[in-house]
């Protein structure tokens, strides 16, 4: 059954783990990535990642990307969205802390964070507006 607008952006909302698809290069299938994620419903998803990693520079270039997030448990859901790219933004340590505190326990942050600080390197946020929507809920009607 397909979610409704509501169902599907919540869903989206929820901390994920998020697979992140964009063209690399026409005679290939998508460059499929597993990523964090942040979206609020009725807003632009956007993710971290190094300026210079592929997938950026796939975003880059083809400037859309897609990101699927799903479930198992209690039901097989999933909602994909595909859509441009809006905006890159410059690093700041309150986007790391925003998307560390999404999907770690509060007491595993400040050692992620100073892990990402002195081991990960530089990063942007690259900024999708979802344009496109797939949804459904495998569960019991």
């Amino acid at each position: 059954m397909a979610l409704s607008r509501e169902e599907r952006e919540q869903f989206l909302a929820a901390p994920h783990i998020g697979a992140l698809s964009v063209v690399e290069r026409p005679d290939r299938a998508p460059l499929t990535v597993p990523i964090w994620y942040q979206y609020e419903p009725g807003g632009e998803l956007w993710v971290l990642t190094a300026p210079d990693a592929r997938k950026t520079r796939a975003m880059e270039a083809a400037g859309r990307f897609s990101m699927m997030a799903q479930r198992t448990s209690p039901t097989i859901r999933y909602v994909s969205v595909e859509g441009p790219l809006t905006r890159k933004a410059p690093w700041s340590a309150e986007l790391s802390r925003e998307m560390a505190e999404r999907y770690l326990p509060p007491d595993k942050v400040e050692a992620y964070l100073e892990y990402e600080r002195t081991q990960l390197g530089e990063h942007i946020a690259v900024y999708m507006r979802p344009e496109h929507w797939l949804s459904t809920d495998l569960g019991p009607g």
